[in-house]
């Protein structure tokens, strides 16, 4: 079968990639349009927090519902939030497009907040607030399914492939856009959550309600600046061809070192080397879908569900060596999602005024993202170049080593949480004050500073470690899948956490008294803790085991390619 026969379709996932890496010449892109999506980022993060940080107070407080059920559904929203943009990113890249994405769902998320804040307010009837509330909260989980994987995506776009003037910024960029994150985040726990607990629920959400506003008003603002792509494609059918082929080809044999009878590249991928994926020998059997059989020799074009090209099989060979390592920071996602839970909720029964001052118990997640801001410049700055003239690699230590790292000082921090908890509930029983929920442990809250210090650092390491791996690992054409994936493992494990919870609360109300209950000063919240600190252990040494194996994606030399053309 000639090359030079295979119809257009036989190009397109070639195509696609050069789209991504070879902007026409009147595309703008640069500092000047990623600045616009930087402060859209921003202010979406301050929203979001403003909203999430203390949802769990306005639900315990002023919905009236139980701790248990409160925290369930804390996480059953924050879940489904981080799982939709795996349907966002589908639908961006395959039918929207990046920028009409992010424009629809930021209109949806102004929306929903809008009526959020309607709701808290004395508008609604009392006997309708609570499923209105829940209405508006998971349409907000839809604007932020758009949101979400294509934002940051979208501005990684700004930046050229080819240019290593922009590789460079690129590289700068990311410091910047997490930076930013935090920096919205934190403001949001100090100065919305203040207003909800000390001015009035509706000022609080009004505020978020105009600067969500604000943000789509900044995002069109730079239209004319940004660099655009159309759809790309979707990249399921791209990973189903290769597993089909492979199954129809079960039966055949392919010799391990040999290329022969085997279809590489068409002409299309030649223009392109850095696109070009080194074969590698794990997950053997997908190399079957690129085995020319008698049917394929025979046909006068290729058909892409019975042939495959070596790139597009080792490109669902990536997404397999990531699912282990995905599967393994979920523990890690749970440990973080006690931060705006069981952390808060502690701190709600702690002394939290300064002077005349009192401090809302959600704002000490503040220290967390301190914590991270003062971690980030001293990992780039100082222990980067440290480590690297031990270890000679470029970024100091491995994209694997920087994620186990975090997941080490995630177990620390759930140790460090319990040994805290412990005392709080020792100060209640000294004070009588276990039959008294409501009461004031005379116990500061800053005993509590350093679990949230600790959980900072893990995020330092562990989650910005996971946001590389998934946007360096994966095919340049699913990378906003790529952005997806890694919010979807605090999606997921928030449900993991509920079943936790929920099986906890099963199996230790057999022995007697839950350990996780409405009254805290009864409950073993650190009996809790400690079992957490226990699972971690037991996955980060799984992960240990995982990580040694995984095999980073390669490119192939442009002088290096070999190709076997189809007679």
């Amino acid at each position: 079968m000639d090359q030079s026969r295979s119809p257009k379709g036989h190009h397109h996932d070639e195509d696609t990639e050069k789209n991504l890496s070879s902007p026409t010449k009147s595309s703008r892109g640069g500092w000047s349009a990623a600045i616009f999506i930087i402060f859209v980022e921003i202010v979406e993060r301050f929203v979001y927090y403003g909203l999430a940080g203390n949802l769990i107070t306005y639900l315990t407080n002023e919905l009236h519902e139980p701790v248990p059920t409160a925290a369930k559904n804390v996480n059953t929203w924050g879940g489904v939030s981080a799982l939709l943009p795996i349907l966002g990113a589908f639908i961006a890249d395959s039918y929207l497009g990046r920028f009409n994405t992010i424009l629809v769902s930021s209109i949806i998320y102004c929306m929903a907040m809008s009526l959020l804040t309607v709701t808290v307010s004395s508008v609604i009837p009392l006997h309708l607030r609570k499923s209105i509330f829940f209405v508006a909260l998971y349409l907000l989980s839809v604007g932020l399914s758009g949101h979400k994987p294509c934002v940051q995506t979208f501005a990684a776009d700004q930046f050229s492939e080819e240019s290593a003037e922009e590789r460079k910024a690129k590289s700068s960029f990311f410091n910047w856009w997490y930076l930013g994150i935090v920096v919205g985040g934190s403001t949001a726990v100090l100065v919305v959550v203040y207003i909800q607990d000390n001015v009035s629920w509706t000022a609080g959400f009004g505020i978020l309600t105009v600067s969500i506003v604000v943000a789509l008003i900044i995002f069109l603002l730079g239209t004319k600046k940004y660099r655009k792509q159309g759809p790309l494609g979707s990249p399921f059918t791209k990973v189903a061809q290769v597993f089909v082929a492979a199954v129809k080809k079960r039966h055949t044999e392919v010799s391990p070192g040999d290329d022969l009878g085997q279809y590489l590249r068409d002409d299309k991928s030649q223009q392109q080397p850095h696109t070009a994926l080194v074969h590698t020998n794990q997950f053997r059997f997908l190399d079957k879908a690129m085995v020319i059989d008698h049917l394929d020799v025979s046909s006068g074009t290729r058909n892409p569900w019975r042939l495959c090209s070596l790139t597009q099989v080792e490109q669902v060979k990536l997404l397999l060596r990531l699912l282990p390592v995905w599967m393994c920071c979920l523990m890690f996602a749970v440990v973080q999602s006690f931060v705006q839970t069981f952390f808060t909720k502690q701190g709600s029964t702690m002394i939290r005024s300064i002077g005349s001052l009192k401090l809302p118990q959600a704002s000490l997640q503040v220290f967390l993202g301190l914590t991270i801001m003062i971690t980030i410049p001293i990992y780039d700055r100082i222990f980067v170049p440290l480590a690297r003239k031990f270890t000679r690699h470029s970024s100091g230590i491995t994209i694997l080593q920087r994620i186990g790292t975090g997941l080490l000082i995630s177990i620390i921090s759930m140790v460090v949480a319990g040994v805290v908890e412990a005392k709080r509930v020792r100060i209640a029983r000294d004070h009588n004050l276990l039959d008294n929920p409501q009461a004031i442990v005379p116990m500061t809250v800053w005993w509590l500073i350093p679990q949230y210090m600790i959980c900072g650092l893990s995020d330092a390491f562990a989650f910005v470690g996971i946001q590389e791996l998934f946007y360096d690992q994966m095919p340049e054409a699913m990378r906003s899948l790529g952005a997806a994936f890694y919010l979807s493992v605090a999606g997921v494990g928030l449900f993991v956490s509920s079943g936790i919870i929920t099986l906890v609360q099963v199996i230790s109300s057999k022995g007697g008294e839950k350990w996780i209950g409405n009254n805290i000063n009864r409950a073993h919240l650190d009996y809790f803790y400690w079992v957490i600190a226990g699972l971690s252990a037991l996955n980060f040494c799984l992960y240990l085991w995982i990580s040694s194996g995984f095999v980073y994606k390669k490119i192939e030399a442009d002088e290096c390619n070999m190709e076997k053309e189809l007679n």
